[in-house]
């Protein structure tokens, strides 16, 4: 299991799964896209990112938002994140997607939070995510 939804009063929450925390944080951002939109996206569109934090909680709130603002400002909708690297609290990848005029949206997400955040390391990596939308 890459990514489970959990229970959560008002807003949306998950957990992502990983074997190590680039994974993981894959699998944050394709559970984010699969609230937004679960139509399968074509791969026509491709962007390199960057981003740097003073910490991993807020290098994956800045990675999630990332993809909130490219939504709302770019029109774009991850299919799939290849070559992320994550090194000293920057990370960086190539996302790839399409404009997210060409799919059914079933909600919109304002931003990632902090409430619950976690970041688990063991033989896996754990990362819990609850968003406001």
């Amino acid at each position: 299991m890459n990514y489970e939804y959990l229970e959560h009063t008002a807003d949306v929450k998950f957990r992502a799964y990983g074997k190590n925390l680039e994974e993981a944080f894959c699998n944050a951002a394709y559970a984010l896209k699969n609230v937004i939109c679960t139509d399968n996206i074509k791969k026509k569109i491709i962007k390199e990112i960057e981003i740097n934090a003073e910490d991993e909680k807020s290098l994956l709130y800045d990675f999630l938002e990332w993809f909130i603002i490219a939504l709302d400002s770019e029109d774009f909708i991850l299919s799939e994140i290849k070559n992320l690297e994550i090194k000293e609290n920057t990370l960086k990848a190539k996302v790839i997607g399409d404009v997210v005029s060409n799919y059914e949206i079933h909600t919109h997400i304002k931003a990632p939070t902090y409430q619950e955040m976690e970041i688990v390391k063991g033989d896996k990596v754990m990362l819990q995510v609850v968003v406001d939308h």
